[in-house]
């Protein structure tokens, strides 16, 4: 399964990471695989792409840098996997919940 970590660098934490990082590489624990990260360009997130089979493998990571970071997990899956899951629901025909939510929403611009 993959998983897109939002890390938000506590107080400080920015220097401090990337000094870890130099002197002690990623810290991932045998089983959890790096795909990718992207750094917000004020240093202040970064958005890693992760893989693994095991949960407990990533809370096993995160121990070795929450003191400095903030940790958001978010189970993802690729588009082209989502976009081969709803291809058979897409011949049904459109039910109430389906509509958009401007045509399900009042209109409560004409009240002001």
């Amino acid at each position: 399964m993959q998983f897109m970590v939002i890390e938000t660098f506590k107080a400080g934490g920015a220097k401090e990471a990337y000094r870890r990082f130099r002197d002690r590489g990623r810290l991932m624990p045998e089983g959890l695989e790096y795909i990718g990260s992207w750094v917000q360009a004020d240093l202040c997130r970064v958005f890693q792409l992760m893989a693994c089979d095991d949960a407990a493998l990533l809370q096993r990571w995160v121990t070795q840098w929450n003191d400095i970071i903030d940790f958001e997990i978010v189970p993802v899956v690729p588009s082209s996997e989502t976009v081969a899951a709803m291809a058979p629901l897409l011949d049904d025909p459109p039910k109430a919940a389906d509509a958009p939510l401007s045509a399900a929403s009042p209109d409560f611009s004409r009240a002001w």
